[in-house]
């Protein structure tokens, strides 16, 4: 059975992005969240994964605490359990640290994992880097902007368009792919769901200690 790790971000809702000046962040605690769409287009890529070959699914987020709202809908959706990565030390980390941090969060809790997903960019920085530097941190290969993934024993057939062409890739798995937002329309929780998310929802959360991670090597460098 696959083991797929999906890497999900609560973002701020469009019209809600409270600037902290002082600090140079955003205000997170202050904005209404919503599943960044790119995240939920890799879920979905996710989930379609597993109804064709069978599997279990992780949903990761870093954030705030009330980042679990994202989980929450990520199993109400169809995700197996989610894991909440929140911590003070962690707030105002960089790509690199977020990376880092995500990489270490996925050693620990999902150690022989075949493929983690995540979305192509996220709707408040739109740097498209986490997903390539947490390849680099697991040291497994990655590839960015898929659109349909296929599984065939341990290897994944991959489309994407890049610069106006359809490439075709194949990559040995343990892998990580970023799902682009043209394809894998995500769904809507099911009744079922939602009752399985707020009854008995398996979510885990960690701090920088439950990952041992010292203070100055995540968050705000």
């Amino acid at each position: 059975m696959l083991k797929l790790v999906v890497c999900i971000k609560q973002v701020p809702m469009v019209s809600e992005l409270p600037w902290d000046s002082k600090s140079a962040t955003l205000r997170r605690d202050l904005a209404e969240g919503m599943m960044n769409p790119a995240c939920a287009n890799a879920l979905e890529a996710a989930f379609q994964i597993k109804r064709r070959y069978g599997g279990d699914i992780i949903t990761l987020t870093m954030g705030p605490p009330m980042a679990e709202e994202v989980l929450y809908e990520a199993i109400a959706m169809g995700a197996d359990r989610g894991v909440l990565l929140t911590d003070p030390h962690m707030a105002g980390g960089d790509t690199f640290v977020t990376s880092y941090t995500l990489a270490r969060a996925i050693e620990k809790e999902c150690p022989d994992f075949d493929l983690v997903l995540c979305g192509c960019f996220t709707s408040d920085s739109e740097t498209a880097q986490v997903g390539p530097q947490l390849a680099e941190e697991l040291d497994i290969p990655g590839v960015a902007y898929v659109e349909k993934l296929e599984i065939n024993h341990r290897t994944v057939r991959m489309r994407r368009l890049s610069d106006d062409f359809v490439e075709i890739l194949e990559m040995d798995m343990p892998g990580l792919v970023t799902v682009t937002t043209q394809a894998n329309a995500p769904r809507y929780p099911s009744l079922s769901g939602l009752e399985t998310a707020f009854d008995k929802p398996d979510i885990s959360i960690l701090g920088a200690r439950d990952l041992g991670l010292e203070p100055e090597t995540i968050g705000v460098q």
